[in-house]
């Protein structure tokens, strides 16, 4: 609990826990209302791509803006913009003039604003907490993050099969949704904007590619986002909760949501053992070997047609991806200066953040060609193909062992010789 000691790290925490939560709660409804619609696997994809549209064009400004402008100010403005996007889908929803291109432009103005918010938020972290705090910060704020996304998807389903009871299957869900977005914006509004050290570089096209750079000369953090990237990517059978939960399984709006939560209940799991019992060594080990069991959790997911079995291998996917979010941004957040630290989100942003959406699109778009359940498959496959090349290719990042600061700002700051 020592970051808890730091007021402004509790409001930005209650923030970010708050925004999470109405987050899980819209994209949960969404997809449930655009599957209702069209009964599209591929439109299923699309909400994904949407989101990640906006990452992708906008991460190179964003990560600039998150070195040089207040990073708490953006956090605000984001999550006001946040609050819109959710007050048009419902008064959409209410009102019966929503459609799949409404939903989809305004997916997109949602994604802008998480474009724009992403690397702020990671950036911050480091600046409301001293050092020999930031682990626990790191990991108290991935637990808040995965508590929000076990809540948000079971109340949005039990909501949604409240609403669909009444001819409204969507509405209850957004109400609560705008509700909590208005909270997160008030408790972002409370936390004072605190010292960091600003880029004072002129801007130009060399120094937005910055974070680029940063990147590539250092194996480690290079490899721990590429193994993220690739895993996240392949693994993105989560967008095809709907087509499992009313096809395959056959458990309904209420069976949906409690799948959609079983994997941030492992997430969950993960990251309050890791407050308690943090990576003390062979950190890059269980970063691969955590990537390697997130992607058979995928396989027996894809395979089965149980429900409880279905539940258990979602746990293990939430319990392993929780342990690599971890470790890699310990080693993201800590090798990388200060002034430098925007940029370098905005690159972790839409490589690992905006991919989980490029995944979904996957995912979508795969499950459209060859079928959902080959779809899934495949994709855990090639997940654990990721984790064992990664572990050949990246023999640093294999070789990394604790994560205490002084000794990863020793080792690995420096650019590598060559680089």
């Amino acid at each position: 609990m020592r970051a808890f000691g730091h007021l402004d790290f509790r409001y930005f925490w209650a923030t970010r826990v708050a925004g999470i939560l109405a987050t899980e709660m819209l994209i949960t409804t969404v997809g449930w209302q655009v599957y209702r619609l069209t009964a599209s696997e591929l439109n299923l994809g699309l909400i994904g791509f949407a989101q990640f549209a906006p990452f992708a064009l906008l991460f190179l400004v964003s990560g600039v803006a998150a070195d040089r402008l207040p990073r708490m100010r953006i956090i605000f403005g984001c999550v006001s913009l946040q609050t819109v996007c959710a007050t048009v889908l419902l008064w959409g929803t209410w009102s019966g003039r929503i459609d799949f291109t409404i939903i989809l432009a305004i997916l997109v103005l949602f994604g802008v604003a998480r474009a724009f918010q992403a690397p702020a938020q990671m950036a911050i972290v480091p600046n409301l907490v001293p050092s020999h705090d930031l682990a626990n910060a790191i990991a108290w704020s991935s637990s808040g993050f995965q508590m929000a996304r076990i809540i948000g998807p079971t109340i949005a389903g039990l909501l949604i099969s409240f609403g669909a009871a009444r001819g409204q299957d969507e509405f209850f869900v957004y109400v609560l949704a705008v509700s909590v977005f208005v909270l997160a914006t008030i408790l972002a509004a409370m936390v004072r904007s605190p010292v960091q050290i600003v880029s004072q570089v002129p801007i130009s096209i060399s120094n937005i590619l910055a974070g680029f750079k940063f990147i590539a000369s250092r194996q480690v953090i290079f490899g721990a986002i590429g193994l993220d990237l690739f895993a996240v990517l392949f693994g993105g059978a989560i967008a095809l909760l709907p087509v499992y939960a009313t096809t395959i399984l056959n458990v309904g709006a209420d069976g949906f949501g409690i799948l959609r939560s079983a994997f941030t209940f492992g997430g969950f799991v993960g990251a309050i053992y890791m407050t308690q019992r943090p990576v003390a060594q062979k950190a890059g080990l269980k970063l691969l070997s955590a990537v390697g069991i997130f992607g058979l959790g995928v396989i027996v997911f894809g395979i089965s047609e149980i429900f409880w079995l279905s539940l258990a291998a979602l746990v293990i996917m939430g319990l392993a991806d929780s342990v690599s979010v971890f470790i890699r941004q310990n080693l993201v957040q800590i090798i990388t200066p200060d002034e430098m630290r925007g940029r370098v989100s905005a690159v972790t942003a839409v490589f690992i953040g905006a991919s989980n959406e490029l995944g979904e699109f996957e995912s979508g778009v795969t499950a459209h060609w060859w079928g959902t359940v080959p779809a899934v498959i495949v994709g855990g496959a090639a997940t654990v193909t990721v984790a064992v090349s990664f572990a050949w290719l990246f023999p640093k990042l294999r070789q990394v062992d604790s994560l205490d600061p002084d000794e990863l700002i020793r080792k690995y700051r420096d650019p590598e010789p060559g680089s």
